[in-house]
């Protein structure tokens, strides 16, 4: 598609949104990924409220326009050329409450950082959410992957989801009537989460859910790189681990460009500040090609490639 065709798209559509919701054209995506890779996306919004967020879905329906969603960009590598569509960031403090409910139940906007989360349930003596503390995500890409770490997942605390349709429905589902699995909610493959309302472990004394929060933080810190990634670049295949078989193939410090194999931890590729997708890619591509090689297990990406398909870059 044409420059003119995306700036006359944003000059019909910007001017019908309210001034609290940021759209622009050519937003850069890089800084807003923990990868830190990649262009632009032609047309980028922040949404400030349910109307503006119903007329851009309504609009990029209408306009065949590709929609992506954009959480804290944690789990994506965005690539060099950028995003053909409309880029939706839930960013704006409307999707980010933390509301507790009189029956010991929490609701999570979506855009709430799920290190908010965790402080927040600290503060309020709630047992269950510690093991998201050191996820760089959003409650809404938490959502979506089913985010998981130290043996929990998301949806291990999920009662019930409040999301909308590409169609503009606004939906609120119950968790059993969610197809949940592995890095993966079905019903939130074609469908924005707009937040839940989680239902905490338990209750308990502030200092002790504080304790456990630092504990696994400490873990992490002393199993996972400190420099910039996209977090595991692989899922694990049944009965073994991705970091594992990428370490027994001696793949570990692997380098192109300023793209590496962290030799902390087999299954992150860090960024040392300069790389681009492409090194990227590319090491995706020859770890791949050698565990298959060595070993046969075919890795399959957890990380996102965004506004693409895995398939066309393999």
């Amino acid at each position: 598609m044409s420059a003119n065709r995306w700036d006359d798209y944003a000059g019909q559509i910007g001017p019908r949104l309210s001034p609290a919701t940021k759209f622009r054209r050519e937003e850069p995506l890089a800084t807003k990924t923990t990868m830190r890779v990649g262009g632009a996306a032609r047309l980028y919004a922040e949404p400030a409220s349910l109307e503006d967020l119903s007329l851009l879905l309504a609009e990029a329906r209408v306009r065949e326009i590709p929609l992506f969603v954009l959480g804290r960009g944690s789990n994506l590598i965005v690539p060099d050329e950028g995003v053909d569509g409309l880029v939706l960031s839930l960013a704006h403090e409307t999707w980010s409450r933390f509301e507790p409910r009189g029956d010991g139940r929490v609701w999570a906007g979506a855009g709430l950082r799920l290190k908010q989360l965790c402080g927040l349930a600290a503060k309020a003596g709630l047992v269950g959410f510690e093991f998201l503390e050191g996820i760089p995500g959003s409650v809404g890409g938490a959502l979506r992957m089913n985010a998981g770490a130290m043996g929990g997942w998301m949806f291990d605390v999920v009662d019930e989801v409040q999301l909308v349709t590409l169609d503009g429905e606004v939906r609120t589902l119950p968790k059993s009537a969610m197809h949940v699995d592995y890095r993966y909610c079905g019903e939130l493959q074609d469908a924005i989460a707009l937040g839940a309302l989680l239902r905490p472990a338990s209750s308990a004394d502030v200092d002790a859910v504080k304790r456990q929060m630092d504990a696994y933080a400490k873990k992490r810190h002393e199993s996972q790189p400190r420099e910039a990634s996209a977090g595991c670049i692989f899922k694990n295949p049944p009965g073994t681990s991705a970091g594992r078989l990428i370490d027994e193939c001696g793949l570990k410090g692997t380098r192109v460009g300023d793209a590496e194999v962290s030799p902390v931890h087999g299954n992150f590729i860090v960024n040392h500040g300069k790389a681009r997708a492409a090194d990227v890619l590319e090491l995706v591509r020859r770890v791949r090609a050698k565990v298959k090689e060595a070993r046969g297990v075919d890795l399959e990406p957890e990380a996102l490639l965004y506004g693409k398909k895995w398939k066309d870059v393999l």
